[in-house]
């Protein structure tokens, strides 16, 4: 018995080592299928029953099942009759405007099968930044308005300085009523070493050919010429910047507004900065009346250690988030 009893414990102990390690191997598995690279493509995903969704909710509640059942049966033929198209994009920016490396594909792909009626709808937040980088996002949505397809820019928060400079070009610029807008106007910030390098006997050697290839930098000298050149390009961007608000929005008084500063959008809508005062959700639920509204996002291929630190981060968020509900 006792030899007996010795086989079904080591039995017992092989089997718990091999179904541990069986489980191990699974986790990894699944989690690196999970976590590998997704080719980079464009998704699109209806969004009219995510809209209506909600309302059946409380619909099915005050009218009952029969009568729900008939006016969804109803919305599916209305659909069904090729009503125009409402494209969304989403386009969070920061200092270099990276998120137009998925904004130049989602307007190529839209600019290709957008017909007569439709509309683009791009839910824009940014506080600004680089001017060549807000310069080409700007020219993506440009696209669009030459091929005479209607462009809606809806801010919910921020669009100012290069995020307002995208949001001009738009048909029509729908603002949250407490929204960040304007600030039409270029700033420029250098830190100088120069004098801290001088104190403590270093010397710096630029060297340069052309006269004003180099006018303001972190370790070289100041000059008053290279600081008046300096200014001079500022003032041009300014110009330029200017004028291509007046282009696209010729009704607006373009000096009383570029003055650098901002407004929230409901002194904006007076000074004509912005055309309507409505959130983004209440703009689209609007337009999924009588349209079909699709969200179009192109997704570039992420590395694993790419997922791995968004999923670490999100565990971050949600973990604070609970401490912070405690």
């Amino acid at each position: 018995m006792d030899i007996l009893h010795d086989v079904l414990g080591f039995a017992a102990r092989g089997f718990i080592v091999f179904a541990t390690i069986a489980a191990t191997l699974l986790f990894i598995a699944v989690l690196l299928r999970r976590l590998r690279p997704l080719g980079p493509g464009l998704r699109v995903r209806p969004l009219n029953q995510q809209i209506q969704s909600l309302g059946d909710s409380l619909r099915a509640e005050l009218l009952g099942k029969k009568e729900l059942k008939k006016l969804v049966k109803k919305r599916k033929k209305e659909e069904a009759k090729g009503r125009p198209n409402v494209f969304v994009l989403d386009f969070k920016g920061d200092l270099f405007a990276s998120a137009v490396a998925s904004l130049r594909e989602e307007v190529s792909a839209i600019a290709t099968v957008a017909g007569k009626g439709d509309e683009v709808v791009v839910r824009l937040e940014s506080a600004g930044g680089a001017v060549p980088h807000y310069g080409l996002a700007a020219a993506q949505l440009m696209r669009l308005r030459d091929r005479t397809i209607q462009v809606t820019v809806c801010i919910d928060r921020i669009a100012a300085s290069g995020g307002y400079m995208m949001a001009c070009v738009a048909s029509r610029i729908v603002a949250a009523p407490f929204a960040i807008i304007g600030s039409i106007g270029v700033v420029a910030q250098v830190p100088n070493l120069h004098r801290l390098l001088e104190k403590h006997d270093v010397d710096f050697l630029e060297m340069t050919a052309g006269e004003f290839k180099r006018t303001v930098s972190v370790f070289g000298e100041l000059t008053e010429k290279g600081r008046k050149k300096f200014q001079e390009e500022l003032e041009d961007t300014h110009s330029l910047f200017k004028e291509f608000v007046k282009a696209h929005r010729p009704k607006l008084d373009v000096e009383r507004v570029a003055t650098g500063e901002h407004w929230l959008a409901r002194r904006g809508l007076e000074l004509g900065l912005v055309d309507q005062l409505a959130t983004s959700d209440e703009y689209l639920v609007g337009r999924a009346l009588e349209n079909n509204v699709y969200q179009v996002t192109f997704e570039r291929a992420r590395s694993l250690r790419e997922r791995l630190g968004a999923m670490a981060t999100s565990a971050l968020h949600r973990s604070l988030a609970s401490l912070l509900s405690q």
